[in-house]
């Protein structure tokens, strides 16, 4: 297992977010915040103190959230990108980002997010 992690989760869907806290939780990690769009998740990126990010693709109102991939990528810190179904190819620059499909597994959350810190 990695050693304990700071992740940020971003996801529109109360109940699957809380269900990550859980799981970070239970994993060993922190919690360092929930966002549930991008402005939100931006600010709280500002705070510093994120190790990786989990990323829902499609946030409220159909918000994508390769905006907060962006800011990752360019500050070197983790992420990984989750989505429940089809959806459109990632830019290019986030192609590589580490995939999570719904439904969430424990052991699928480690893998992913073990893969996500073996690239920066």
């Amino acid at each position: 297992m990695t050693a304990s992690l700071s992740i940020l989760i971003v996801e529109d869907e109360p109940l699957i977010a809380m269900m990550l806290e859980d799981f970070v939780d239970t994993l060993g990690h922190t919690v360092a915040g929930t966002a549930d769009c991008v402005s939100d998740a931006l600010a709280r990126l500002e705070q510093g103190g994120v190790d990786v990010a989990i990323l829902d693709v499609h946030l409220r109102g159909g918000e994508p959230s390769w905006p907060v991939a962006d800011v990752l990528a360019d500050r070197g810190i983790a992420y990984l990108v989750s989505t429940g179904g089809h959806v459109d190819p990632p830019p290019a620059r986030h192609a590589a980002a580490p995939q999570l499909s719904k439904p969430f597994t424990m052991d699928g959350i480690q893998a992913a997010i073990d893969s996500a810190m073996d690239r920066v």
